[in-house]
């Protein structure tokens, strides 16, 4: 598999479907290069349905040669048959989620503390990413990231390096000075009329770095 890199797109799958599944088709035609399932669903919602939809977005994201990750739930992803899991800290069964998801794609979400970063390379994770740049309501339960544990990041791994919350396109410059991978988003593409667009003028964005 290819590094991973580019823009990283989150979607909530407590968003109307319908609406959700075409607005990530145009994502995906934008050029976004990995997606992640938020495990963030209304409580009506069975297994089997999580598992369904799980598999649709799996489908026409293989299409495009797209991973497919789901937030937490490793065992929804090995059900679903995903790419992988995101995990939101460091998990007490992480020797059991090893074994069952080997061949599998696993991030890590970090903040600011140094031993989070030299496990997940100890690990030999995927990738890491930083949680939260900039003020977001939608990672309202991540601490705000200091720009010198992204650089300390840089000096602790070689593993690709994700920054998330709160970035859009016109404060991207803002990080500059800082060394990553790509960029993970979910309303600013998501919340946009035109999904195609708002991944475009991410890239613009990026490709200026």
């Amino acid at each position: 598999m290819k590094k991973l890199a580019g823009i990283y797109l989150v979607i909530d799958p407590k968003q109307p479907w319908k609406g959700l599944i075409e607005k990530t088709q145009l994502a995906l035609k934008g050029g976004v290069q990995i997606l992640q399932i938020w495990n963030h669903w209304h409580e009506c919602i069975s297994e089997e349905e999580k598992i369904t939809f799980c598999q649709e977005i799996k489908v026409f994201a293989q299409t495009n040669q797209i991973p497919v990750l789901i937030n937490e739930d490793w065992k929804l992803a090995i059900k679903s048959n995903l790419d992988g899991v995101h995990l939101d800290q460091i998990p007490k069964q992480w020797e059991e989620i090893q074994e069952a998801m080997q061949g599998k794609l696993i991030g890590l979400t970090v903040g600011n503390k140094e031993e989070e970063i030299s496990w997940a390379e100890e690990q030999q994770l995927s990738y890491i990413s930083f949680c939260s740049v900039f003020p977001s309501s939608s990672v309202d339960s991540c601490e705000l990231v200091r720009p010198e544990s992204i650089q300390k990041a840089r000096e602790l791994t070689d593993l690709p390096i994700f920054l998330s919350g709160g970035i859009k396109p016109e404060n991207l410059s803002m990080l500059n000075n800082l060394s990553f991978d790509g960029i993970a988003v979910i309303s600013g593409i998501l919340n946009t009329t035109d999904p195609e667009l708002a991944v475009n003028s991410y890239f613009n964005q990026l490709n200026k770095q």
